[in-house]
Order: structure tokens, then C-alpha cells, then sequence
């Protein structure tokens, strides 16, 4: 078991929790998805965690867990094809932001995590290679097909 306490948990939940939550409603798009890999993400912070060498790796970890979780789900023969936005202005408070994630949500899903990662968390080209265990050269071209994806889907909804 980790050297969590519950103090220090609810701390990390706190400090992580809004984060983990957009990025798997990013990546599934449904409010009950996104907190199942939430619940599941914490779970694996309090029972599974390695030591870590301070707070920018251990939310680097929780990046890629959340992002692995979400993968997992996109893959099961049970989660049908269809993109769900129920809800998503609940949970970004600027309407911006909700449209452009909205846009975002339907993007193929290599390219999702990391224009979320780059616009809304603020990483750069290389952390999100080494959070992403990806070459920076994939992680530039992500963002590039990403950007004209996101482009043509924003002049097809007449918001760009």
C-alpha cells in the first residue's frame, strides 16, 4: 500500500481531482465514464502508486494512468461508438471553453490527450512526450493534425 494518509489523499484529490475528471471527459465524453477512471486513477494513487520523486511526477503519473483508463474504455467491446456531451458546461465554468472541448471530445483519440494536455493544463511539447511516452517529434505532429482537425471542425460549426 502507498504512504498516503487520508489528510494527504483528500490533499491530492483536492489538488488533482478537476484535472483527472476533464481529461477523461475529454477522452469519453460522458459524465459516468469520466468518473468511474476518476474513481479508478485515485484508486491506483492510494493502493498502487511507486515512490515519487516529487508533486510534477506524481501528476505526471496520474496523466498517464487517466489517460491509459480512458484507453482501456474506448476499447471495450462494450463502449458503443457514440460521443455523449451531456453535461460538459456543468463542468467548465467559461462557455469558450465547453464549445472548444466539445470540438475537442470529437477528435480521434490520439490527438485529444494531448491538445487538452497543451491548451488547458499548460504542458509543454516535452513533458507531454514524457508524460505520453512518445517521441516530441510524435507529440508535434499530434498537436499539428490535432490544430487542423480542430480548425475544420470549428469553420464547419461556423465558430471559426
Amino acid at each position: 500500500m502507498s504512504q498516503l494518509t487520508v489528510s494527504n489523499f483528500s490533499h491530492k484529490y483536492n489538488l488533482y481531482g478537476k484535472m483527472v475528471f476533464r481529461i477523461a471527459m475529454v477522452n469519453l465524453g460522458n459524465k459516468e465514464d469520466a468518473e468511474e477512471t476518476m474513481q479508478e486513477a485515485f484508486y491506483k494513487l492510494l493502493y498502487k502508486s511507486p515512490e515519487f520523486k516529487d508533486e510534477e511526477h506524481e501528476k505526471a503519473w496520474l496523466i498517464k494512468v487517466t489517460v491509459n483508463l480512458c484507453r482501456d474504455i474506448l476499447r471495450s467491446v462494450w463502449k458503443k461508438k457514440v460521443v455523449k456531451m451531456e453535461d460538459i458546461d456543468t463542468y467548465y465554468g467559461d462557455p469558450y471553453d465547453s464549445n472548444i472541448l466539445k470540438d475537442i471530445v470529437r477528435l480521434p483519440t490520439k490527438y485529444k490527450t494531448v491538445i487538452y494536455l497543451y491548451y488547458f493544463e499548460d504542458y509543454s511539447i516535452k513533458q507531454i512526450s514524457e508524460i505520453l511516452k512518445i517521441k516530441e517529434s510524435a507529440t508535434k505532429m499530434r498537436l499539428q493534425r490535432g490544430r487542423q482537425l480542430l480548425k475544420i471542425e470549428l469553420e464547419g460549426n461556423g465558430n471559426g
